[in-house]
């Protein structure tokens, strides 16, 4: 069996999961319009069963991915995650007809919602503070990696494949989810679940020393076990966490109000409507896969430098500017291109904030005792609007223009910039345990100035 022991090879292979995550995510984006032609849905049903069914298992997976996660442990959930996108790759390339499709989206869903609960906690437990943001930011450059390579992916088997096209388009997934199921068994479990869950204290130790090597292991070790018993009185809907609550809400809240899912999900769409060819579209969804991998790598390169903060500033202003770029383009008709490039400027807007940010800021911001649950929550609002979102798009595109829908996205994000201004904390270069003591102080009163 391959071990995996430092802290950069278990991330990496954690992470992992987030590519799997992005390419299911956009995959079906180059089945969309053949899988409603071929099986002549309406776009009711397309958008509820075809385009949305593996968000709601999205949203079953993140709400409960807490539970295995706390249950059985984070190396397993990440392993059973890699089982589900297994079988929905190969149930969705082989299905007869859109029900038996559906079921198998919805089992890759779940994958999907289970994983950005679990790789995000994982990867948060197992690393130092100095470098946590960019490691768990790692998480999210294979979420927009599996997208570019699912853009690709769909292009080239447009090009060369004919009217099964569709199939191998979503089959092909099943090849980098063996390759994960594979690889995260070499992977040690998180110590602070080894000391907190299990009570093994020798392993959690045998593991800490190998994660941390010049730490003082027994310090560390000491800190982790002493953090729940700050937090043994409350349950997790309290109102001592109320806080947390809503900054892990409003942050996935308007994670999906900038309308990023609507983007990715049905760019093709858009891009007809703004007058590219249907012949194109496939190709121009391309530079967004690209953008949104060159910025993500900008925004790891940042987070540990400036800050989860600052970054959601840059990630807000950008937002507003493309977003109302875009809604200017469909009010004016300016040509393809410049929406498209506006496209872009958005894509890389939410790359270098909220792509970066969400995913670390979640899992550093909850106590130890509850961050499977805390994950869970952010995770769960994350992806029930994204699953509205999808679910209502077609209906939308049909009876809203492209201007008033964007417009509309761009507002939204005016409201992200005062929830950044005037709510979220900053927390970098902090260990889980000094945010828990300052996030979660005994009076239970948030110290602001402590994290501004």
């Amino acid at each position: 069996m391959i071990k995996t022991r430092s802290i950069l090879l278990s991330a990496i292979v954690a992470s992992l999961a987030g590519f799997l995550f992005g390419f299911d995510t956009i995959v079906i984006s180059g089945a969309d319009r053949p899988i409603q032609e071929i099986w002549n849905t309406s776009d009711l049903f397309h958008g509820t069963f075809i385009m949305s069914m593996a968000l709601w298992g999205t949203v079953v997976g993140a709400l409960f991915g807490g539970i295995p996660c706390d249950r059985f442990g984070r190396k397993k959930t990440l392993f059973a995650i890699g089982v589900l996108y297994l079988l929905s790759a190969l149930g969705s390339a082989l299905a007869l007809d859109p029900y038996l499709f559906s079921f198998a989206r919805f089992i890759g869903g779940l994958g999907v919602g289970a994983s950005s609960v679990a790789a995000p906690i994982y990867i948060s437990e197992i690393t130092p503070a100095a470098n946590r943001g960019r490691l768990v930011a790692s998480y999210q450059f294979n979420i927009v990696l599996g997208i570019l390579v699912a853009y690709l992916s769909n292009y080239l088997i447009g090009v060369y494949f004919d009217e099964y096209a569709w199939r191998w388009m979503l089959g092909v997934e099943a090849i980098p989810a063996a390759i994960y199921a594979f690889f995260v068994l070499g992977v040690p479990e998180s110590p602070r679940w080894l000391a907190l869950k299990k009570k093994d204290d020798s392993g959690a130790r045998k593991l800490l020393k190998q994660l941390n090597p010049g730490a003082n292991i027994e310090e560390l070790l000491v800190e982790i076990k002493k953090s729940t018993k700050k937090v043994t009185d409350a349950k997790f809907f309290s109102r001592k966490y109320s806080f947390l609550m809503a900054l892990a809400f409003l942050i996935a809240f308007f994670n999906q109000l900038s309308g990023i899912n609507f983007v990715l999900y049905y760019a093709p769409r858009i891009f007809e409507q703004a007058g590219i060819a249907a012949s194109d579209v496939l190709g121009a969804s391309i530079p967004l896969g690209i953008v949104n991998l060159l910025f993500t790598l900008l925004g790891m390169y940042l987070i540990d430098r400036i800050g989860r903060k600052k970054l959601m500033y840059y990630g807000s202003f950008g937002y507003i500017i493309s977003l109302s770029g875009v809604s200017w383009g469909f009010f004016t008709g300016a040509e393809g291109g410049l929406v498209v490039a506006f496209v872009c400027a958005f894509i890389a807007s939410h790359a270098v904030g909220q792509g970066a940010v969400i995913w670390v800021f979640i899992s550093e911001i909850f106590p130890n005792k509850v961050r499977d649950y805390g994950m869970a929550l952010g995770s769960g609002t994350h992806w029930v609007f994204a699953a509205l979102i999808t679910l209502v798009t077609p209906t939308v595109l049909s009876a809203f223009s492209g201007g008033t829908i964007f417009a509309f996205f761009a507002g939204m994000m005016v409201l992200q910039l005062l929830f950044v201004w005037l709510l979220m904390p900053e927390t970098k270069n902090r260990s889980l345990e000094e945010l828990e003591d300052i996030l979660l102080p005994k009076d239970a009163e948030f110290k602001q100035e402590e994290l501004a």
